[in-house]
């Protein structure tokens, strides 16, 4: 028997997380009772991957779900704040003991 490897699954997945994902989801839904889509005597999480692999199960993506990224700041004086724009901060009052508080 052939053993299955993360480069086998990566073929019909983007990236690792995004198998990660997409071979959990399978083990949960084998858990729940579905049927598997390959005949193997394995594990769940083997069969998910198995399953992968041989493009039975694979990620559905919707138009407009691709990752939004912001913009890069650049290192500049312009992405730090500057001291003459932060608010003043307003003394706190404190009663005879030291005490931070309202004043009585």
């Amino acid at each position: 028997m052939a053993r299955i490897t993360v480069e086998d699954c990566l073929r019909k997945v983007d990236n690792r997380f995004g198998l990660i994902h997409l071979s959990a989801k399978r083990v949960r839904q084998l858990r729940k009772g579905a049927e598997p889509l390959i005949k193997c005597k394995n594990e769940d999480i083997v069969v998910s991957l198995r399953e992968i692999a041989a493009g039975k199960v694979f990620q559905v993506r919707e138009p407009g779900d691709e990752p939004k990224l912001p913009a890069p700041k650049t290192a500049g004086a312009e992405a730090l704040p500057d001291a003459a724009d932060a608010p003043a901060e307003k003394p706190q009052e404190t009663d005879q003991d030291g005490h931070a508080g309202e004043a009585a």
